[in-house]
């Protein structure tokens, strides 16, 4: 039987994968930019608070005026004006004078301080008693001390979250610089696949690769485009893939990458002009037979066409890559937690391959992680169904002993 052509391990595939440029910068809506990365530093255009302002409701005071205050011997203080929400104060405090200021209230000229409400009592009429002295700055939120004009708001590769996005909208930063979503094409080849809409004949299967590639890419931030189900044909193959080479920033394509007969997929990929393939196998179980070509910027994932293979190669290798052309560190593996777990049995490997065991996580009675393996024949799609993550057993090891401690990296 034909040998793959250039199988490689899964470390030097994920360094193949680094090889290709990240995506150009845009700029896009703030509302628009929940989890989208920076592809540029953003500067602090004003500072934030632009003045001083009271992080509790209470009074503006002088510290120097409540040294010495409790609760026997208060400090006995003229209340001045109040303080109103979304005005400068135009007055002053003065010595022996307090101002009533609520949270978010910008401190008044003369007052470095403010006294919690809780820590004062009413006193004869247009006075308050100060029952426990403040620090100069005690319960205030200085100039830029939140951030600070000129300084760097957010660097380049920060993912932005709703906490973030709130950060600029209060800072008047209305659009953001962030890295393009990557366009991918995802492509089913095969004689036996049909659409999932249609009825399988003898022989035939639905398509559930372009369907669960597609959220995954959606998931990982890209844009899938599908397009429709490829024959068994070398040229109707090569014409699909240069279509959708020219839509797209990666394509995916699942069938056809084992060596065999039916191996359609690398004569299809070699094919395409100034091609350059990176591997033809890596050495991994599930999904040895996965294919990386290069053309130009663009990338070509050769996914197997057995669907759990395929999903696990999409989640180990393809959701990372697609996270690192938006500006991410590239790293092995789902965006998930690790998790730390006991083993719950043993598992067996073959030395010379990386394996990749779906598991499902469990509690004891003492509330530890445990981590159950998802025995299933090769063909079952529901033994991901099941699975909560993967555990990674090392290309030289023989496996895994029930009892070990184990990464569970989750989906």
């Amino acid at each position: 039987m034909t040998e793959f052509f250039h199988v490689i391990t899964a470390d030097r595939f994920l360094e193949c994968l680094g090889g290709f440029p990240r995506l150009a910068g845009e700029t896009v809506p703030l509302d628009d930019a929940l989890g989208r990365t920076l592809s540029r530093d953003l500067a602090c255009p004003e500072d934030l608070p632009e003045g001083a302002r009271s992080t509790v409701d209470g009074f503006a005071v002088r510290a120097r005026d409540t040294f010495g205050a409790s609760d026997s011997i208060p400090a006995l203080l003229t209340l001045g004006p109040p303080v109103l929400m979304g005005e400068l104060p135009r007055f002053e405090i003065g010595a022996g004078e307090a101002a009533p200021i609520p949270t978010g209230g910008f401190l008044p000229p003369g007052a470095d301080a403010v006294v919690m409400v809780e820590y004062t009592n009413p006193a004869e009429a247009g006075s308050i008693e100060v029952t426990r002295p403040v620090t100069e700055k005690a319960n205030v939120l200085e100039r830029g001390e939140d951030a600070l004009s000129g300084t760097t708001l957010l660097a380049t590769g920060k993912v932005l979250r709703p906490q973030e996005l709130g950060f600029l909208a209060a800072l008047g930063i209305i659009e953001v610089p962030v890295y393009r979503r990557p366009r991918v094409g995802v492509i089913s080849s095969g004689d036996e696949i049909v659409p999932m809409d249609r009825r399988p004949r003898p022989g035939q299967v639905r398509d559930a690769n372009s369907h669960a590639i597609s959220a995954l890419v959606r998931e990982s931030g890209g844009i899938p485009t599908l397009f429709d189900i490829v024959p068994d044909d070398v040229a109707r193959l090569e014409r699909t893939l240069g279509e959708a080479l020219a839509a797209a920033d990666v394509v995916t394509m699942s069938g056809g990458s084992s060596v065999g007969a039916r191996d359609l997929m690398l004569q299809a990929v070699s094919r395409l002009p100034e091609v350059e393939l990176l591997a033809h196998g890596i050495a991994i179980r599930p999904g040895k037979p996965t294919l990386l070509a290069r053309q130009g910027e663009n990338a070509v994932v050769g996914l197997p066409g057995h669907p759990v293979s395929a999903l696990v190669i999409a989640q180990i290798f393809l959701a990372p890559f697609l996270r690192y052309l938006q500006g991410a560190p590239l790293a092995k593996g789902p965006a998930g937690h690790r998790v730390q777990a006991v083993l719950a049995t043993s598992v067996h490997s073959t030395i010379g391959l990386e394996e990749y065991i779906r598991v499902r996580l469990e509690r004891d009675g003492e509330g530890n992680a445990v981590a159950r393996p998802v025995f299933g024949k090769s063909g079952m799609l529901s033994t991901m169904v099941r699975a909560d993550g993967i555990i990674r057993i090392p290309m030289n090891a023989e496996g895994l002993p029930g009892g070990e401690v184990v990464d569970v990296i989750e989906f």
